[in-house]
């Protein structure tokens, strides 16, 4: 059994940063730009890795992990298989919220904002930039959907490989692309000593961006 009073006891005194109001950008996006060029060049692995939260049209809450792959036109980006159970929920309701969570940098980015899916060309184009096995990937999983067992996923992956032997670049999935999350909400968390954080927070209005501090 898992003793609370050891999850009790965790603590960890956050001394690394401060973030003040007067020395983020006017643009959430440059902010988000200059944190994220931070981490990539600090020790956190994969800081493109992000929460992502969506709903049910009845609005009963999913979280998952998945990557970013990019920041184009104010908007963040991440490809998947359309048929799985979080693009499901992402066509029924198109909003979404996103988490990065930089540990070793003691800080954190909240995104809330509004979703819709790619262009067809741009999901083919990135699709056929990946390694062939990943390509080969995306092809085999039925993703969220049941399965027998593991064999199902190797045997069409073998089929596949045998398929495509002599060829570097496989056809994009009908199933599989990209969807673009347009920010209304970009919260920036810096962690402080005694819980006395700094949250800085940027609000859509308009064509314009709201700043404001938060209490932690």
């Amino acid at each position: 059994m898992l003793r609370n009073e050891k999850i009790a006891s965790l603590r960890e005194d956050y001394q690394k940063d401060t973030l003040e109001i007067n020395e983020v950008a006017a643009n959430p996006i440059e902010q988000f730009t200059i944190w994220f060029n931070e981490a990539l060049n600090s020790k956190e692995l994969e800081p493109n890795a992000m929460t992502l939260a969506t709903a049910t049209k009845e609005g009963i809450p999913s979280a998952r992990i998945v990557l970013l792959k990019g920041v184009h036109h104010e908007k963040f980006t991440f490809y998947t298989n359309y048929n799985s159970k979080k693009s499901q929920e992402l066509i029924d309701n198109p909003n979404a919220a996103l988490v990065f969570n930089w540990l070793s940098m003691q800080r954190q980015i909240r995104i809330q904002g509004t979703v819709k899916k790619m262009d067809r060309s741009e999901s083919e184009a990135y699709f056929q930039s990946r390694p062939k096995g990943s390509q080969i990937g995306a092809w085999s999983s039925p993703q969220s959907q049941v399965i027998d067992n593991r064999d199902v996923l190797e045997n069409k992956k073998t089929a596949l490989e045998t398929e495509y032997k002599n060829t570097e670049i496989l056809p994009c999935p009908p199933h599989w692309g990209g969807f673009l999350v347009e920010p209304k909400i970009i919260e920036f968390w810096q962690g402080r000593s005694s819980r006395l954080h700094d949250r800085i927070c940027y609000t859509k209005l308009g064509n314009d961006w709201k700043i404001e501090r938060l209490a932690p």
